[in-house]
């Protein structure tokens, strides 16, 4: 089976590593060779995308996340089964799956008919994330999805929690994406809008993904096109 690894944050990002340590190394990493995170699903058509090959498994893409997808499904891996993004510096949470590139990514795989799943890690403030348990909870999960039937037009979205080191691994539990909206404030200064929401402060209803990862476990949600 060939798995194609993207993401949003760059092809240098450590959760690309991450991820794609939790796959034992088997994949051909397809990536943005810059940060594009909240990008969506934009996709380049207007101008050339400059495609650097590093190995023979690893190429970076001078396009967005859904553009790395479309490139590999066309002309680097045709015949790929799987598509993982991630794992996003950054919760991928509800309503984040329209804003984010993390996300995008499998999305356009699915409308291709390619199966796949995007892996977010939230953070608390501006803590720093433990890479190595990412990649060995991401494992565990994929573990499971991997084999795991889903309908054409669909893919998992994963959020790691932030827990505190030491901390039990979380438990894994699969929910509905939550739909209330991200905060949204702005701090004014002159003509200039500084957007000032607050990620941690966001509504939650009961029981979805955003109250699931809040609540110190691995939030597994089906979405479709």
């Amino acid at each position: 089976m060939t798995f194609i690894i993207t993401n949003d944050d760059g092809i240098d990002a450590p959760g690309i590593r991450a991820l794609y340590k939790a796959m034992n190394g088997n994949g051909v990493i397809v990536a943005p060779c810059d940060h594009l995170s909240g990008c969506g699903h934009q996709v380049t058509t207007t101008r050339a995308i400059h495609l650097k090959r590093r190995s023979n498994v690893e190429y970076a893409i001078a396009g967005t996340p859904a553009d790395c997808v479309r490139i590999a499904l066309s002309h680097l891996c045709p015949n790929v089964k799987f598509v993982l993004s991630g794992i996003n510096a950054g919760g991928n949470l509800g309503v984040d799956s329209y804003i984010s590139g993390t996300v995008a990514a499998v999305r356009e795989a699915a409308m291709h008919r390619v199966p796949g799943i995007a892996v977010s890690h939230y953070r608390k403030g501006k803590r720093n994330v433990d890479w190595d348990v990412a990649a060995r909870w991401t494992a565990g999960v994929l573990a499971d999805l991997l084999t795991r039937t889903i309908e054409p037009g669909s893919f998992w979205n994963v959020n790691l929690p932030h827990l505190e080191p030491g901390d039990p691994d979380p438990e894994v539990v699969f929910c509905e994406p939550c739909k209330r909206p991200l905060p949204v404030n702005y701090r004014i200064e002159g003509d200039d809008f500084y957007y000032v929401g607050e990620y941690q402060k966001r509504d939650r209803t009961p029981g979805s993904d955003v109250d699931v990862c809040f609540s110190g476990k691995i939030a597994v949600t089906q979405l479709r096109l």
